[in-house]
């Protein structure tokens, strides 16, 4: 999930509520502000004073020449940089984007954020919005932090179901009411996850429980926001993790709660385009993935050899939940 920072520097009230209410990640303030800004709700603050200071957390570079390239390559390795340029044409952004990271760009309104996020299908680390109008603010948070086509999603096709003992599984409880159709991305393997499919159904044994989804066992990957892999069992309440949808829209929601129980297992593998993948869950009606074509969610316990379902596969590997290029083998 990109960082979006609003920047309510000269000091203005109604600047620094857009962006409480609308979900920004942090509000750039003049120095002696912050008391201000805590008096409205909870924000981090981008100031001299504040919980990100200026020159040991931030710095804002002005970049006049290409040769201004490697100054803010070397300022970008201790913290982040904010860079700001008259005409993008004398130093390309997708150097920096290709070069490093902790990269934040100003914006002033959709045009000049979505282009900055698009850079090299990477993007800058994150965006200052400038636009001073707190309803435009409202708005462009609103389009910045709305679904996204995000992820391809991949074909695979079931080659085995077969019930397990008991294990330990997880139902992650977010702070979201999923509608059907969206789940989120977890399996054994980080090169290959099972779209799960929320309890926002209907069914004859328990109430739905649309903020749930119960994704599998306790060693299983789940993707989160930013892209890289969770083990279930590591996940806490204010983590954020992946919804998405069979579009490859991806939705972020935010864990209230997470609930690991002993229950009878079920593993399911799978082949796609990458290799043969795995993934334990609960061996429960109510548990569900997506059957790829008709967007339907099928139980896990209907499944057969052949059914073909919603996941994504990659090449690669991870460490630490990052994509690395390296062999590894996982069975």
């Amino acid at each position: 999930m990109k960082e979006i920072w609003v920047k309510a520097d000269p000091w203005d009230r109604g600047l620094v509520i857009a962006a409480l209410e609308a979900g920004a990640d942090a509000v750039m303030v003049g120095r002696g502000r912050v008391e201000s800004v805590r008096a409205l709700g909870r924000i981090q603050t981008v100031a001299e004073d504040g919980d990100l200071q200026w020159g040991r957390d931030v710095v804002c570079l002005d970049v006049h020449a290409s040769g201004d390239e490697e100054r803010v390559i070397q300022e970008s390795r201790e913290r982040r940089v904010i860079i700001r340029t008259a005409d993008w044409r004398i130093i390309p952004l997708e150097n920096l984007v290709a070069r490093t990271g902790n990269i934040m760009v100003e914006a002033g309104d959709e045009d000049e954020a979505e282009a900055a996020l698009g850079v090299l299908e990477k993007g800058v680390d994150g965006l200052v919005l400038t636009n001073r109008n707190p309803a435009r603010i409202r708005q462009l948070l609103g389009l910045l932090r709305s679904p996204r086509e995000g992820l391809e999603l991949s074909v695979f096709r079931v080659t085995r179901v077969s019930p397990l003992g008991l294990g330990d599984r997880v139902c992650v409880d977010t702070c979201t009411l999923m509608e059907p159709g969206l789940g989120g991305l977890v399996g054994s393997s980080s090169r290959g996850l099972f779209l799960m499919h929320a309890e926002s159904l209907e069914n004859p044994y328990v109430s739905p429980r649309p903020f749930r989804i119960n994704a599998g066992a306790v060693h299983a990957y789940i993707l989160d926001t930013n892209g890289r892999t969770r083990y279930l069992s590591e996940l806490r309440a204010g983590d954020s993790i992946a919804g998405v949808n069979t579009a490859g829209k991806v939705f972020p929601l935010w864990v209230g709660r997470v609930k690991i129980e002993r229950r009878p297992m079920i593993l399911v593998e799978a082949e796609g385009a990458e290799g043969a993948f795995t993934t334990v869950c609960q061996n429960a009606e109510t548990i569900r993935m997506v059957r790829h074509g008709s967007g339907e969610a099928v139980s896990v316990v209907s499944l057969s050899p052949g059914d073909e379902i919603f996941g994504r596969a990659e090449q690669g590997g991870r460490h630490f939940g990052h994509r690395i290029r390296e062999t590894i083998l996982e069975r």
